[in-house]
Parts: structure tokens; C-alpha cells; sequence
């Protein structure tokens, strides 16, 4: 008999595994021992449509990681002998507990059919499984079988010899675990590269997982592929561990198994399992996800979830940030006072103190914002949002798991859109991952939450939480409609079926939440510190240089020699002296600015932004925001303080900006919606250009979000225009 197909059969003890392994080879098969130890090894053949076919049993396991001599027996024979299918067979009225098995297959990326055994079983305990949708979210062939009287066994060998004869290779699942665990994979990923004998066994970030899971084989030989590697390895492996220790006292595997669950959990509630009883018991994440992922009063409570989080932010976070900004206005009067005017001055107080100054007074509200958002994610909420979301992305052509790489780009207010862009990496569709990874820009990332702050502070300050859950809701909106208008024209193509790990419910730790609001923050006044402040010193010196003509120099000393000259005639002369002095350099300093290069190129955009509302000295931040969406407060706080230069104003930019003519509520809104969606920043668009494969979506994105925001923006201000809201 011809036998060139191999299938091994793998599965849980007790999934009848044996049974179906009997009836396939009958009275041909033999038994013996696995070379040097005393597990079974049981092989056999059968013939199906002319085909013959290798029938190995391997032995029952619970999961991949070698923690026993089974589970190693198991993996090693399907990465050594590569069967060409890998039949996994699970209790089908136990399907959640037996999936785990087959999740780590699918991570494995092994050729696979599942072999839902005891089907009836479950049909006689009021459980019908819909194996159809089930192997549409798995994306592998799922077979109903009675292995003990042969029904839907001849169906599912026609599934093995169809996945058998498939050319293209099963591609391994990508799951996540959890920011933390998924931070590190991401560091690890280019040091598993260097050990080149393990890479040429296993696939990439399975051996990532596995060496966070201390698996013991997989550790051996990364040391004896690359030593230099794997220590740096095994340190990231242990920080990771320590750090999951001190927020939520678990262990990597821990985090991973209940991701894997989570995973499993997800595809079931989603019309793969009904029951006709009730159980008498359900877990408590069960019952709470009963209300919490209603479908009716699920969104309902997402919203109230959110509007929460912007009203604790903005109520609890208000007496600090006047503290900072009264602190930074104390610093700048003693720099005034202490410096003698000049471009050093100029540097500290316009350059570093108005612009660095600015981005950092907004700490506390970042702090605040940051540790309602670990409440939401250490607790396991922030998954049931992505579940929930799933109905509506659907509907604007995007893939479930799109969801997650909103959220990590801002979709509640905070995130980056650099890890949302690489997060569209788990999409398998390129045309889901590009429509994706092209809107989630347009989230609300915690870059754009100063400036979001800033403007609604100022010009809404009445109902500020209320406006921010409304910036909020306006960026899904228009991210799903752009999602919507790019499938419907240039990415065109059918969504594929959703699936997402819901992870347990935890109570967050006190100390948790602490240590992941103080590394968000750090990172936030980290970069305040060194790339904002290098921007802010680049773009003042834009802002100074080259300055005022010859001419136009002499011309404001001339203007100053003749008030000294007229005041010493004028009674109360010192008055009025330091008045029109004042007025002198006030118009000095603007015309300076004017004259600029950065002024310069700030009125050449004018041409264009008058009809949005937008001034000179605006464009000049909205530039300098390309750069890195923080810059916009700096160079905002940095181009309205060249133009004032009265030594007794400690005016916040707030203050100036709610004081100065050319700004109004409908500006307000006009320039906020620019801000919102307009391009990304430069190290987002790089991250786009890679992630895509090519730079014209890089430059794509650019131009596309720009003249989108710029038409939105020209909208609301004539509009408002239009209804004399000016």
C-alpha cells in the first residue's frame, strides 16, 4: 500500500483519540516504544479514495510546552518528522477546555484538522456546534465525528487529504498576549533571528513564547544556536517576568494561558456554541460578560465607561495643572528678571520654558488619563470594547481585530499610532491590514491629547469632559468612514471573520495601576525632555532667525530714541515711557517673527489656511507638528510669547490664546479637527511606509489625511462664518 500522507492524531487524554485511531487502522498497527524512553508509540495505515495513508497516535497532552516526557514526544515528532496533517481530536462537549490544545497548533503553524469527537454527546447535553462558523474563525478545516461508530470520519479523511494536497503552507496564528508580554515578543523578535538553528525549527515568536514560558528544551537550544543572543534573551525574559510579578503577581504562562482562552473564549461567543439548558453555574466573567457585552446594553455602558474616565481626568486633574502653570510662570519671571534681553533669553524663555513648559503643564492630565486607562485594561475590559466593536467594523469593511490597533493608537484617548500601526500585523487580509493601518492616525494619540486639552480648556471649558467624549466619538467616525471609502474604492475586498481573545476579569492591584500610570507618564516627560525640547530649540531658532533687516532694526531704535526724547518733557514720563517702549518692542518682536523663516513659511500657508481660520503663527506649529504632534503646544506657546514681551504677563498660552483677536470658538473647533486628522507624525508615516512595503502609502497618508482634515476644517470655520459665529 501506498502510504506517502502521515497524519498524526493529537489531542487531550480521554477526547477518544485512541478510539478513532482504532477504527482508522483496525487490525493494522503495531505497538512499540519511542527510541530511549517508555512512551507508547503507536502507528498504523488505512486506505481512504485510493490513498494510503500513515496513521501515527501520539501520546494524550494537555498543551505543547515540554513540561512533561508526552508533551515533548508529541512536539518534537511534529517538528521532526513535519506530517503532512496533524488531526487534532477534542471532546466536542468540552470545547473550550480542548481548543487549547489546537490554539497551540494553530500558533505552531502545523497543517491542521480538528476532529470534533463525541458530537453526540453534546447534541444529547442541549449543546449545538456550528462547526461551520467555527472553522471560518479558525481559518482550518473542523470536522463532527462519533469516532467509536464511524460517523463523519470518511468526511473528515476528505478533509485531510484536501489540506494534504495544499501547496501553500499553513502560516502560523498570531495572538496577543497582553501589552506587556507583547512588548517583549516584539524586543526578542530580532535576537531569535540571530539563533538560526532554532528559526529553522519553529517559527519566530512561538519560540518568543516559548521562552517566556520558560520552556526548557527551547532555552537549551537557543544557548547552543547563538550564546550571545540568547543572554540577552533570557534577561529580557526575566525583566518581563519580575515586571508581571509586581503589577498583577502572575507569571508569563500564566498571562499567555489565559490569553489563549481568551482567544478560545472569543470565538465561541460568537455563534459557535448554543445551548438549550441553561448551566446551573456559569463563571464569573461569564455573568458579568452577560451585561457587560449585551448587545443592547453593552455600548450603552462602553459610553458611560468612557465619559467617566474623561470627567475623572479633567475634574481631578484641573487644581494641578494650574499649579504647574503658575510654576512655570514663576520660572519665567526670574529668567526675566535675571537675563538681560538678548537671544539667550529668548532661547530659555520663549524656546525652552514657553514651549517645553507648555507640553509638560499638561502632565497631570496625562497621569490622570493614563491610569484610568490601565483600570480599564489590567481588569480585562478594554477586550470586551474590541469585542463589541467588532459589530460595527464589519460594516465599514474592516477585520475584528482592526479594533485592537484603534484602541492602542488612542481610540480611548492616550495611545500611539506607531505600536497601533504595527499592531494590524495579526490581520491576515493586506487589504484589511493596509485599510487599518492607514486610519488609525486618525485616533486621538496621546501626542494630540495636550492640544485636544488645550483648545477645549480653553474656548469649551464649561462641559470639557463632554467634548472630549465627543472628539472621541468623532474620531472613530471619521476613521471607519475613511476605512469605509478606501475599501469601497482602493483596497476592495471582501472582510474576513473575526476573532479576539477575551482574557478573565481581574481586580487591578493598586501597585499594578501605579507602575504602569508612572511608565506611560515617564515616557511622556522623557520625551518632553529630549525630542520635544530638541524641536522646540529647532523651531525657535525658525522663529528668530534670520530676524529683522538692517534698516527695519535701525528704524525701531529710531522709534525708541524719539519716545526717550518726547518723555522728558511729558509729565508722569517714566509711565509713559516704559508704555510706548513696551508697544515699540511689541511690534519689533512681531515683525522679527514675521520675518522669520519660520514666519515666512508660516504666511506663504496662509494663502491657503485663511479659509479655515488659521493664522501664520498657527501654521508654524501645525508644521512643527509633523514632526511630533507634542510640538504643536510648544511652538504655539513658543510663537505667542515672541509676540509679547510685557515683563509683568504670566499669562498661560491658554490665557493668550482666549486673548488674542484671531482666535474664537469656531477657530477653536476648525483648528482642533485640523489637529485631530490631520498627517501623521513623521516616525508614524516611516512606520507606515515599512509596514506596507512601499513608501507611496507613507506619503499616501500624508496627503490623504491632510486634504481631509483641511476640508473639514474649511467647513466648520465658514459654516460657523456663515450662522455669525465669528
Amino acid at each position: 500500500m501506498d502510504t506517502n500522507i502521515t497524519i498524526a492524531l493529537s489531542g487531550n487524554p480521554n477526547a477518544g483519540k485512541t478510539t478513532l485511531f482504532n477504527h482508522l487502522t483496525g487490525a493494522r498497527q503495531h505497538v512499540g516504544n519511542y527510541p530511549g524512553i517508555t512512551v507508547e508509540q503507536k502507528e498504523g495505515c488505512c486506505l481512504h479514495r485510493g490513498q494510503g495513508l500513515r496513521v501515527v497516535d501520539l501520546p494524550g497532552t494537555y498543551s505543547l510546552t515540554a513540561y512533561s516526557v508526552e508533551e515533548l514526544v508529541a512536539r518534537d515528532f511534529l517538528v521532526n518528522e513535519k506530517p503532512d496533517v496533524v488531526v487534532d481530536v477534542v471532546d466536542a462537549s468540552n470545547l473550550e477546555r480542548h481548543l487549547y490544545l489546537g490554539c497551540q497548533f494553530l500558533e505552531l503553524g502545523v497543517p491542521l484538522v480538528i476532529a470534533l469527537n463525541m458530537i453526540d454527546v453534546a447534541e444529547n447535553r442541549g449543546v449545538t456546534i456550528d462547526a461551520l462558523t467555527l472553522s471560518e474563525r479558525l481559518g482550518v478545516p473542523v470536522i463532527p465525528i462519533v469516532a467509536r461508530t464511524g460517523r463523519g470520519v470518511d468526511q473528515l479523511l476528505d478533509a485531510v487529504l484536501a489540506v494534504a494536497a495544499t501547496e501553500t503552507r499553513q502560516q502560523p496564528a498570531f495572538l496577543r498576549y497582553g501589552s506587556d508580554v507583547d512588548e517583549a515578543l516584539s524586543y526578542m523578535m530580532p535576537l531569535i533571528r540571530e539563533c538560526n538553528e532554532l528559526t529553522a525549527l519553529y517559527p519566530e515568536r512561538w519560540i518568543g513564547v516559548k521562552l517566556l514560558e520558560n520552556d526548557e528544551q527551547i532555552v537549551q537550544k537557543a544557548a547552543v544556536s547563538h550564546p550571545a543572543a540568547a543572554v540577552k534573551l533570557k534577561e529580557r525574559c526575566e525583566t518581563v517576568t519580575d515586571h508581571l510579578q509586581n503589577t498583577i503577581g502572575v507569571y508569563p504562562e500564566a498571562v499567555i494561558a489565559d490569553h489563549r482562552y481568551g482567544y478560545i473564549k472569543s470565538i465561541l461567543h460568537q455563534g459557535v456554541v448554543t445551548r438549550k439548558f441553561v448551566a446551573d453555574r456559569l463563571y464569573a466573567s461569564d455573568k458579568i460578560d452577560k451585561v457587560v457585552t449585551h448587545r443592547f446594553l453593552g455600548p450603552l455602558i462602553m459610553a458611560g465607561v468612557l465619559f467617566a474616565l474623561y470627567t475623572f481626568t479633567f475634574s481631578y486633574s484641573k487644581v494641578l495643572v494650574e499649579w504647574l502653570s503658575s510654576f512655570f510662570a514663576l520660572i519665567n519671571i526670574g529668567v526675566d528678571s535675571l537675563l538681560p534681553d538678548g537671544p539667550l533669553k529668548s532661547l530659555i524663555s520663549s524656546g525652552i520654558i514657553a514651549g517645553v513648559g507648555g507640553v509638560l503643564g499638561f502632565v497631570p492630565i496625562i497621569m490622570f488619563m493614563f491610569f484610568g486607562i490601565a483600570v480599564l485594561e489590567d481588569s480585562g475590559y478594554l477586550a470586551r470594547v474590541a469585542f463589541m466593536m467588532d459589530r460595527i467594523f464589519h460594516f465599514f469593511g474592516l477585520h475584528g481585530s482592526s479594533v485592537m490597533p484603534f484602541i492602542v493608537s488612542g481610540g480611548i484617548a492616550g495611545g500611539c499610532a506607531v505600536p497601533g500601526v504595527m499592531a494590524t500585523r495579526t490581520l491576515r487580509s493586506p487589504k484589511e491590514r493596509l485599510a487599518t493601518l492607514l486610519t488609525v492616525p486618525f485616533m486621538n494619540c496621546g501626542a494630540k491629547l495636550p492640544v485636544l486639552t488645550l483648545l477645549i480648556g480653553t474656548f469649551f471649558s464649561d462641559h470639557q469632559a463632554r467634548y472630549m467624549f465627543l472628539a472621541t466619538l468623532a474620531a472613530w467616525f471619521v476613521a471607519l468612514c475613511a476605512a469605509k471609502f478606501l475599501r469601497m474604492t482602493v483596497l476592495r475586498g471582501a472582510s474576513t471573520p473575526f476573532v479576539m481573545e477575551l482574557p478573565p476579569y481581574r481586580f487591578p492591584t493598586l501597585k499594578g495601576l501605579a507602575i504602569h500610570t508612572w511608565e506611560r507618564t515617564w515616557q511622556y516627560i522623557k520625551k518632553a525632555g529630549t525630542v520635544i525640547l530638541g524641536i522646540s530649540i529647532l523651531l525657535w531658532a525658525m522663529m528668530t532667525y534670520p530676524g529683522l533687516t538692517h534698516d527695519r532694526a535701525a528704524y525701531f531704535e529710531q522709534q525708541r530714541q524719539q519716545a526717550q526724547q518726547a518723555a522728558v518733557t511729558a509729565s508722569e514720563a517714566k509711565e509713559l515711557l516704559n508704555k510706548t517702549l513696551q508697544q515699540i518692542k511689541a511690534e519689533e518682536a512681531m515683525e522679527g517673527l514675521r520675518n522669520s523663516l519660520g514666519g515666512r513659511i508660516g504666511i506663504a500657508c496662509e494663502r491657503v489656511s485663511q479659509y479655515a481660520g488659521i493664522d501664520w503663527r498657527t501654521n508654524i506649529a501645525l508644521l512643527g507638528g509633523i514632526a511630533a504632534k507634542e510640538v504643536i503646544i510648544s511652538t504655539l506657546g513658543t510663537a505667542y510669547s515672541l509676540g509679547d514681551v510685557n515683563r509683568n504677563n504670566t499669562a498661560s498660552l491658554s490665557e493668550r490664546l482666549a486673548k488674542d483677536p484671531g482666535w474664537n470658538p469656531v477657530v477653536a473647533l476648525a483648528v482642533l479637527v485640523f489637529i485631530m486628522f490631520y498627517a501623521p507624525c513623521f516616525i508614524t508615516v516611516i512606520c507606515i511606509a515599512k509596514e506596507a512595503g512601499s513608501w507611496k502609502w507613507g506619503a499616501f497618508s500624508m496627503i490623504f489625511n491632510t486634504l481631509f482634515a483641511y476640508s473639514m476644517a474649511v467647513m466648520i470655520y465658514q459654516i460657523g462664518a456663515l450662522l455669525y459665529l465669528r
